[in-house]
């Protein structure tokens, strides 16, 4: 299921409005924010779609019943660049569990690229709900090989795909490979270069969001 922000006029659109802005990307610290808001809205309205059990709680003056989540959220960052959207989303699961992957693009001389992984640490995911957070879904390769490795960590019960840009190739190929699987984004475009950049795009996340790119 894809679960787009766009769809509907919110607050969402400024922040994503900020992100793509030339002229407002030269301040990290905003661009970062701007990433954490987003995180922010789209853990709110995924917290909308998990289970929850009704629980007593008392209060000074008496026991209200509330409904709270009723399972365990862990939440998988794609270093580098998801630092700051996975931040915005541990605002609102701050009991959430945390496994971070670090994978990146290996190019070759004929302009293609694989992705490879370096290092991934991770809870137990069985039975959980997995919140898989890379800011840019491309290709959906990254997406796809970190949600393949992670499972050897445990069977979650649901898998959601968290980013603040898609591109329609993409959200294809991630549907393909995880047809039940939710997948969240502010906007989605529809073209991507032959260097998998996503156009209008808004550049490189993980640049705009901590400068140079790291040597690979």
């Amino acid at each position: 299921m894809i679960h787009n922000l766009s769809d509907q006029p919110t607050i969402a659109n400024q922040f994503l409005a900020e992100l793509r802005d030339v002229r407002i990307q030269s301040d990290r610290m905003r661009f970062r924010r701007n990433l954490e808001r987003i995180g922010e809205v789209l853990a709110y309205e995924i917290s909308r779609t998990l289970p929850y059990e009704t629980r007593q709680v008392e209060t000074p003056l008496g026991i209200a019943n509330v409904a709270l989540p009723a399972r365990r959220v862990v939440l998988a960052c794609i270093l580098r660049a998801g630092l700051p959207l996975h931040e915005g989303m541990l605002h609102y699961f701050d009991h959430a569990g945390n496994a971070f992957v670090s994978a990146y693009r290996c190019h070759h001389k004929d302009g293609s690229f694989e992705i490879k992984l370096q290092y991934v640490t991770c809870p137990d995911l069985e039975g959980c709900a997995l919140i898989l957070i890379d800011p840019m879904l491309a290709t959906g390769a990254s997406m796809v090989l970190a949600a393949q490795e992670l499972q050897q960590f445990g069977t979650p019960a649901e898998i959601h795909f968290a980013s603040v840009l898609a591109c329609r190739p993409g959200v294809d190929y991630v549907r393909r490979m995880f047809p039940k699987a939710h997948i969240w984004t502010a906007a989605i475009d529809e073209e991507l270069t032959a260097k998998s950049y996503i156009v209008p795009g808004l550049g490189d996340a993980g640049d705009l969001a901590y400068g140079a790119k790291l040597q690979e």
